[in-house]
């Protein structure tokens, strides 16, 4: 049987089902090999030679795919039908080559589906094919760039910015996007409009709604009520004329549907409607695509294939009638910029079936529903409209005001979908016209004046971040969601709402690459790589010589960071950040004297723990402080400074609260010589450390609280804050390991909890657990260690059945089923354990001696002879368990 290999197991289980019993369809479980994190992984002056290692969690998937191989000489690769997919093909070929898994007679293919249905598989296995080494060239090439980027960078910005914990190629130039558009948002400054309403009436009684237009005579624009005094004035001239209509236009449109979805799109719209965010729509339409109820949904493509197109016709007659129907089929072409991964759009793979027939888990339901319902609308007819405008006029032609209405004549694709919006926008065209008529008199029911103020350019949200990459060419289907994901995850950036804000750490790295590698983080140096790298995959360019044009430059910009000192660096982002950070002042002054002590200059300094603020060069004599950013005189009365913030004393101690590298905290007294570590208490993040009063410190200094003694068993009952929240112990002390907690329900609680509430969550903690410290029950008990003695047992996990022999456990493989585990195979797993483990393999149990029988006294006199000592049995030898390349 041929041996068939996938990314996933749910992806094996549903292939598995189309293919029958003549295959063995196995999962790699993803990549296989990577590049070992440290220095030479890619040789530079070896032709970029690079370093695989086989992952350490991927060691016993190679070893289960090497293993049907021994037995089934054919290997089929069918891995995703992209850039990454290839990779993995690759990376399994070479892994198994290099343990002789495959041999020269052992027939090796690759086939691809965009989607995981009967026919596409089929179709897919009776047209095999090898794998595509441009494409792999394009992969190798893009890891060989991450590498050397992320090695050689990082580094840079460990010594040169304390703090900064890593840059990447396309992970900076993403940041840099998010950073600029902060300093937009800073810089901005509203500017005040007004705008005049008036709510009219027809000669029939029948209020509408209208805007003033036209004063004076003069069209206006935008800012020309530029005060609540010309506004007014406005209103009177409107209330002094009587008004008419001047004309009425009627106008048919028509308004199409949005394509169907690709990657960034189906992001986008997953956020606008959902609030979910990148990583979770790629998870939840994998989970999706690899039960066959998708196409693959990494693509840039917006293409369908024509038997999807019929599909999607015949569902909307079926549905809907003829009338929602189309003449002819809608075609759409791809606009992106780059258009590397262009498979077909991202659809249902059986148009007839909505998100209702499909059993499917809430994220799931949702998301498949969002994906019917665009392709559906994409391939429907328009929706047909009738857009209204009333012109309305005094006689003298002064005073002009226009009303807009529109009506919906047939509602086409807009009964099955509409696209959502990034940001609210009014819209009066929406609105409802009576009917009215050129000439027809209009009274007056209210005028009113409107202050409005222009608004800074929102922040970005990860839908209209990807969207912005997307217009940029930066970055890739397969790689939108893990670039947005990091930036958050390297603590970057932060997320409030939907919206992404840039901490301080954030806007340091930006400031120090724009200043010493612009270029790299450069929008169209990019781009452009991306261009080079596509040219690859196309077999239009030698992947080495985009490599070695790049390092060429890259490694000079590298050495010319060699000998700059921190100093240095800081006061170079000070220059490069000063308009932001000291803006000019009104009266004209200098805006980086400090204002506490009149001599000292105001600059940046960085934290240990990454963040920065603005302080006086003549510390420690000035300790003024202020946060990153623009003056706030509203922060920096809230702020903590590197001091910590007084709150007040208590029992002659200072309390104050600090910003530490972990967090918040707030400390009783000061570190000296004899008191090196005073009292602390973390700060918890339900409670804002700029608004902490004295009197929370206190709460807070003086956890852990004493509940009481237990009544059952007299052992103290504690409340305290933890790591991961509020909860309650019941042991001698809290630093004693051992014990029961109990999670509380929130930080009051930790101070109000009384006995009796206490007595009940622990015992239902227990209750929850079978009974304190109850051992948990074997699935099967395969008996005792051969070798070494003690029971061996399959026990059931958290993460899926394991053996157990004393303080070892070691995974059962997905290959082997749990109820027919022999007792040789389990030897051999705790004997696999303990070696990653650095653990003695169990040896062989050594037998007792046999006892003497007692002596008889010996007769008077009498030496009772020697007798030599019973020789020990020979240990049995464990069997050494053979390693996965000796396998």
């Amino acid at each position: 049987m041929p041996v068939v290999v996938v990314e996933s197991p749910a992806k094996a289980k549903t292939i598995n089902k189309y293919l029958g019993d003549n295959y063995t369809v196995l999962a790699s479980y993803g990549h296989v090999r990577d590049l070992p994190p440290k220095d030479g992984s890619v040789d530079t002056d070896n032709e970029f030679d690079m370093k695989w290692e086989v992952a350490s969690t991927s060691k016993k998937h190679v070893k289960a795919i090497a293993d049907a191989l021994a037995g089934d000489n054919e290997l089929i690769l069918a891995t995703d039908p992209d850039r990454e997919g290839e990779a993995i093909s690759w990376h399994l070929q070479e892994a198994l080559t290099k343990r002789k898994s495959i041999k020269k007679d052992t027939p090796v293919s690759r086939v691809v589906f965009n989607q995981i249905t009967k026919k596409a598989v089929t179709e897919a296995m009776a047209n095999p094919r090898q794998v595509d080494m441009p494409l792999v060239e394009a992969y190798l090439a893009r890891r060989a760039l991450d590498y050397l980027v992320g090695f050689n960078l990082s580094p840079v910005l460990w010594r040169k910015l304390p703090g900064a914990k890593s840059a990447g190629r396309v992970q900076s130039v993403t940041l840099r996007i998010i950073v600029e558009r902060e300093m937009e948002i800073e810089v901005f400054r509203a500017r005040e409009y007004w705008t005049v309403k008036a709510i009219l009436s027809t000669p029939r009684g029948q209020e509408f709604e209208a805007r003033l237009t036209t004063l004076a005579g003069k069209k206006l624009d935008k800012f020309d009520l530029s005060d609540s005094t010309q506004a007014e004035m406005a209103v009177q001239a409107i209330t002094s004329r009587d008004l008419s209509v001047t004309s009425v236009e009627a106008k048919p449109a028509t308004r199409n549907p949005s394509a169907p979805f690709m990657t960034s799109t189906l992001q986008q719209e997953a956020s606008r409607k959902f609030g979910m965010g990148a990583k979770a729509t790629m998870s939840t339409a994998q989970r999706l695509y690899e039960a066959g109820h998708i196409t693959y949904m990494r693509t840039d493509g917006i293409d369908m294939a024509p038997e999807a197109v019929e599909m999607a016709r015949d569902a909307i007659k079926d549905r809907y009638g003829a009338d929602y129907v189309p003449s002819s089929p809608r075609i759409y072409k791809n606009k992106a910029k780059n258009a590397q991964e262009a498979h077909e759009c991202v659809r249902p793979t059986d148009m007839a079936k909505d998100a209702a027939s499909l059993n499917l888990e809430s994220d799931q339901a949702k998301l498949y529903d969002l994906i019917w319902k665009r392709t559906l609308a994409c391939q429907m007819e328009s929706a047909r409209m009738e857009r209204t405008t009333v012109e309305i006029g005094s006689k003298d032609e002064q005073v002009g005001l226009r009303a807009t209405g529109q009506v919906v004549l047939f509602d086409g694709f807009l009964r099955v979908y509409e696209e959502g919006r990034d940001d609210v926008v009014v819209d009066d065209d929406d609105k409802r016209l009576p009917q009215i008529s050129q000439g027809d008199k209009t009274a007056k029911s209210s005028i009113t004046p409107e202050q409005h103020f222009t608004q800074p350019p929102p922040r970005y949200t990860e839908a209209t971040l990807v969207k912005r990459m997307e217009e940029l060419g930066i970055g890739r289907p397969s790689t939108y969601a893990s670039i947005v994901t990091t930036i958050q995850d390297r603590g970057y950036v932060r997320r409030e709402g939907q919206r992404l804000i840039p901490e301080d750490k954030g806007r340091l790295v930006t400031a120090f690459l724009e200043n010493y590698f612009r270029r790299y983080i450069g929008y169209d140096f990019t781009a452009d790589l991306e261009d080079q790298l596509d040219k690859v995959s196309a077999n239009d360019a030698n992947y080495k010589d985009v490599l070695t044009r790049f390092w060429r430059d890259f490694s000079a910009a590298i050495a010319e960071t060699a000998d700059l000192r921190i100093t240095e660096v800081l006061e170079k982002i000070n220059e490069v950040l000063e308009p932001h950070l000291f803006p000019p002042l009104e009266d004209g002054g200098d805006p980086r004297l400090c204002p506490n002590c009149g001599n000292g200059r105001l600059s940046m300094r960085t934290a240990r723990s990454g963040g920065a603020f603005i302080g006086c060069s003549a510390y420690p004599e000035c300790r003024y402080t202020r946060p990153f950013g623009p003056p706030n005189p509203e922060a920096e009365a809230s702020a903590i400074p590197p001091e910590g913030k007084l709150l007040g004393s208590d029992a002659g101690d200072e309390i104050r609260v600090f910003k530490g590298r972990f967090g918040p905290y707030v400390q009783r007294g000061e570190v000296t010589e004899e008191n090196k570590k005073p009292p602390r208490q973390s700060v918890p993040k339900e409670w804002p450390p700029e608004e902490l009063e004295l009197e929370r410190a206190l709460m807070l200094l003086s956890l852990p609280r004493e509940i009481g003694p237990h009544p059952e068993d007299g052992i103290m009952v504690w409340s305290n804050i933890g790591r991961y929240g509020p909860y309650l112990k019941h042991a001698p002390s809290t630093s004693d390991r051992g014990g029961t907690n109990a999670n509380l329900g929130d930080i009051d609680e930790v101070f109000t909890v009384g006995m009796n509430r206490a007595v009940q969550l622990l015992a239902e903690k227990v209750a929850s657990r079978g009974g304190r410290g109850a051992a948990a029950k074997p699935l099967r008990e395969l008996g005792e260690h051969p070798a070494a003695g003690g029971a061996v047992n399959v026990m059931k996990g958290k993460y899926g059945p394991y053996v157990k022999w004393e303080k070892i456990n070691a995974t059962i493989p997905d290959t082997i089923d749990p109820e027919e585990l022999t007792m040789d195979q389990a030897v051999h797993l705790i004997d696999e354990r303990a070696e990653k483990a650095g653990k003695k393999k169990p040896a062989a149990k050594k037998k007792a001696a046999p006892k003497k029988a007692p002596a008889k006294k010996p007769a008077a006199k009498k030496t009772a002879a020697k007798k030599p000592a019973a020789k020990k049995p020979a240990a049995k030898k464990a069997v050494p368990a053979k390693k996965d390349d000796e396998a």
